[in-house]
């Protein structure tokens, strides 16, 4: 394929402003797919996605468009995701690009994820092509739209196309601007292979299958392939593209397009994502940029709930984190739960969807602990600690100071909010630092907050204060010094380290009292007392007690002296004391998502 006739792009957007949609048109308008076969949002094959309704993953398909002239165009489309959990992807897909369409919501307008998602595709040099989606709605505001968009990017009222990827509305006139304004792939043919990994999968059958664009030179079937970062060397035994969502084997493919091999690799950790593929006989002396890694900012344990299961999950980690490299892990040990693993998350939906994934793709069985940031503490001997678990907390006597990762939070909303949201902001330790008026009736307020209080519930707060209309978007920022404390909660005496967790010193009493008082409710009664409480250090700063299950033990005794019930009943305390000692509380599984939601 002359690489003049390619167009390598990617449709970005505010989560739930039509991406998809768009994404099933185009497929529709160029008849990729038969009808019968079709369904809504065809290129998220996620049992998962269809459910949620959102895209998880980056999904990429090659289309044969004919253009005005008559001449057959390659059209490479990546649907991205649009939750800041998933911006990962996002990133990801924009480094395979030469063009990005920047969709916004006609009713919505700009939100919080649209100017980051406008700034990364800026920052690789795309060309943006601004569209204003769902015209065909009755609140549709087109012309206060095309304002925001005027004001706050620069781009000309010319440029910014109308579409209803619902009715299929300007998809034509969209497709001719892809081929008119995204400029065809760069590199040089001649050249030695230079190719990125930008996914992978693995395959019971055929082992890991490698997706990948070509910046420069090409790759034959039957070549001997080398990846860089790894330095392992590979034969390909069969090469595929997917043209317009079918596959089909090829010879050979050239600079400036993408398609995927095999090559009989077995183990999921041999493919780095972001790694750069040359040959074996003519390598390339240096590799691509690859991509930015993105540090995880929210992290838990995650544990089998049967001990045997230990191998299965580590496989199965090994096999998702092919396709999701955005989230990190480590082995561990636990005290309540035995091995698993400390994994690093970009968000609590992202924490959500992995821990889905796992259970319904590996059908696992899996317990997840209270999920906590990554904080920092200097020793006195100036050692810096990083903390990514409370049981990795040194004792108070070692603390010089601690500090906690911050984050600018970005939140867009109508104006009549602006006093609401920053009171929130206020309570959760908010720090207003600009404020930026987007056309006439929205503004993007600044905020430098800690991670630790937004992680949770900040996003829904957000949304019940504007009435839907708002929207956030965070980048971490940095640390800054806090008073940190490590809350333990203890079951009969004995610290249950799932619960275990790091807080604001100012927070931790009312954490725990609410956290006490939850698990209260929800554990079980036990043939014998069971205490609960919250402690910091060696104070205790809230305390329950759940009464044991009563037992008539005299209930056999019909008259005679009271003596003989005494007996029965001293045996009965006896028996309680040493269950108390010796016996073991179960803990349901829905108390430990419960203590997710106390923040």
């Amino acid at each position: 394929m002359d690489k003049s006739l390619i167009r390598n792009f990617c449709i970005i957007a505010h989560i739930d402003h039509g991406k998809s949609t768009l994404a099933d048109r185009i497929i529709e308008t160029l008849n990729a797919v038969d009808r019968r076969q079709f369904r809504n949002q065809f290129l998220d094959d996620m049992e998962l996605e269809r459910e949620r309704g959102i895209t998880i993953k980056a999904s990429a398909v090659t289309l044969e468009y004919k253009y005005t002239d008559g001449v057959m165009y390659h059209l490479n489309l990546i649907d991205t995701p649009g939750h800041v959990d998933f911006s990962y992807e996002v990133s990801k897909s924009l480094a395979a690009c030469e063009g990005a369409l920047l969709l916004v919501d006609a009713s919505q307008g700009v939100e919080a994820q649209t100017v980051v998602n406008y700034h990364l595709a800026k920052d690789k040099n795309l060309k943006i092509i601004p569209i204003i989606n769902k015209i065909d709605l009755p609140n549709s505001n087109i012309e206060s739209v095309k304002e925001e968009l005027v004001e706050i990017f620069g781009f000309d009222n010319d440029e910014i196309l109308l579409t209803s990827a619902k009715e299929g509305t300007g998809i034509n006139e969209l497709l001719c601007a892809i081929v008119e304004r995204i400029s065809p792939p760069a590199g040089d043919e001649t050249k030695p292979l230079q190719a990125l990994v930008f996914d992978s999968v693995f395959d019971i059958y055929k082992g890991v299958i490698v997706y990948f664009r070509i910046f420069n030179g090409s790759i034959k079937k039957s070549d001997s392939i080398k990846f860089i970062q790894k330095d392992s060397i590979y034969k390909i035994e069969d090469l595929s593209e997917l043209k317009n969502l079918q596959y089909s084997s090829v010879n050979e493919i050239s600079c400036g397009d993408v398609g995927f091999f095999n090559a009989n690799i077995r183990r999921a950790e041999d493919v780095v994502i972001g790694d750069t593929i040359t040959t074996k006989d003519s390598p390339a002396k240096t590799a691509l940029p690859g991509y930015k890694l993105i540090k995880p900012l929210v992290f838990c344990g995650i544990y089998p709930v049967n001990p045997k299961d230990f191998n299965n999950l580590r496989e199965s980690i090994l096999k998702l984190h092919l396709q999701d490299a955005s989230f990190v892990f480590e082995p561990e040990t636990s005290v309540s739960f035995g091995g698993g693993f400390r994994c690093g998350f970009l968000g609590l939906l992202h924490m959500e969807i992995v821990q889905e994934r796992l259970e319904r793709e590996f059908d696992l069985n899996l317990m997840l602990t209270t999920p906590n940031v990554n904080y920092q503490v200097v020793k006195k001997n100036g050692e810096v600690v990083n903390i990514d678990n409370p049981s990795k907390f040194p004792d108070v006597t070692e603390i010089e100071c601690s500090r906690e990762p911050y984050v600018k939070t970005r939140v867009v909303s109508p104006i009549a909010y602006i006093e609401d949201i920053c009171n929130l902001a206020k309570s959760r330790r908010g720090i207003h630092e600009k404020t930026d008026f987007l056309g006439s009736n929205r503004v993007d307020i600044v905020f430098d907050m800690p991670l630790a209080e937004i992680i949770i519930d900040f996003y829904d707060k957000i949304k019940s204060i504007t009435k839907g209309y708002g929207s956030i978007d965070y980048e971490f920022s940095g640390y800054q010094d806090t008073n940190l404390v490590k809350l333990d909660i203890m079951i009969n005496k004995s610290v249950c380290d799932a619960f275990s967790s790091l807080v604001f010193k100012d927070r931790a009493q009312n954490k725990g009292r609410r956290l006490v008082e939850k698990l209260k409710e929800l554990i079980p009664k036990q043939v014998f007392e069971v205490s609960i409480q919250a402690a910091i250090g060696n104070q205790v700063v809230a305390s329950e007690k759940i009464r044991a299950l009563s037992k008539a033990v005299t209930a056999k005794c019909y008259g005679g002296d009271i003596t003989r019930k005494r007996k029965l009943w001293e045996k009965q305390k006896e028996g309680k004391k040493r269950l108390k000692k010796f016996g073991r509380v179960e803990i349901p599984q829905k108390a430990f998502l419960e203590a997710l939601r106390i923040n």
